[in-house]
């Protein structure tokens, strides 16, 4: 693209789902993207840093054991344990945990430059972690009430009896155990979805109106709108750390409610 100011006018780069579409890394005929490679890469690196982080485990920690540790009491103690209960959250505390940052160093990727895509944009993706949720937690609960007992406690609501339950029960049914794994996984996928596109939008519109408009008087309005771009970039840091916190925060919520022993 050029950059000459008040040059021959382009036509503007108009995002939209497209931008999402990226071609395989190793060329046609080759299925391994770059959303593919990022989930590999981040789930490598999130194991590291919670590797290096507890390998020490010194007295006094240093910085990485700091954050390490941190992290870990956030997720094990106002996701695991607040959530499921002090009786049963131990052992899923290594699930939420990998879950949670697992989440974070993906979605943070949209930062990193050279990368700048988060993860799970890709709603294929997003699907398989939501699968992954589904199948946990209904298998704890599963095991704990046996099948027709779960699904008593999924589908039946206490102090709800007679004819109402013909319309209740298949609601409960749709609700808990067909439904859920959509809307979770479309939370997390809309937000980064909508997020980056929205980042693009301003990043190219804001390029356009300086250097390819060909028009003086959009320079303020381009300046303008990187500004706005530089201010959703720091926003969407939030937004992508709340996103991973939901995750997982409604993973410990299934699971608890697949525990519980009423509904």
């Amino acid at each position: 693209m050029s950059v000459n100011v008040l040059a021959a006018t382009e036509d503007p780069y108009i995002p939209g789902p497209s931008s999402f579409d990226l071609p395989p890394i190793f060329g046609q005929g080759t299925i391994v993207t770059k959303p593919m490679v990022q989930i590999v890469l981040f789930a490598v690196l999130a194991f590291a840093f919670l590797y290096f982080a507890s390998r020490k485990r010194a007295l006094v920690p240093g910085r990485l054991q700091y954050v390490g540790e941190a992290g870990y009491g956030f997720v094990r103690n106002s996701l695991g344990r607040d959530i499921i209960g002090s009786h049963d959250f131990q052992k899923f505390v290594p699930y939420l945990v990998s879950m949670f940052f697992l989440l974070l160093f993906n979605n943070w990727a949209a930062a990193i430059p050279f990368i700048q895509f988060p993860t799970f944009s890709r709603a294929g993706l997003v699907y398989g972690l939501a699968a992954i949720s589904w199948l946990v937690y209904n298998y704890v609960g599963i095991r704990k009430h046996g099948l027709g007992g779960y699904l008593k406690l999924q589908c039946m609501p206490s102090g709800v009896t007679g004819p109402i339950l013909l319309l209740i029960v298949p609601l409960e049914f749709f609700s808990n155990i067909v439904v859920r794994p959509v809307t979770l996984a479309l939370r997390l996928f809309c937000n980064m979805f909508a997020g980056h596109l929205l980042l693009i939008l301003f990043a190219m519109g804001g390029y356009w109106l300086i250097f390819q408009s060909g028009v003086l008087g959009y320079v303020p309005v381009g300046i303008l709108a990187w500004v706005l771009f530089t201010a959703i970039f720091f926003l969407e840091l939030l937004i992508q750390f709340l996103q991973a916190y939901v995750f997982t925060l409604l993973n410990a919520m299934y699971i608890a409610g697949a525990l519980a022993d009423e509904h």
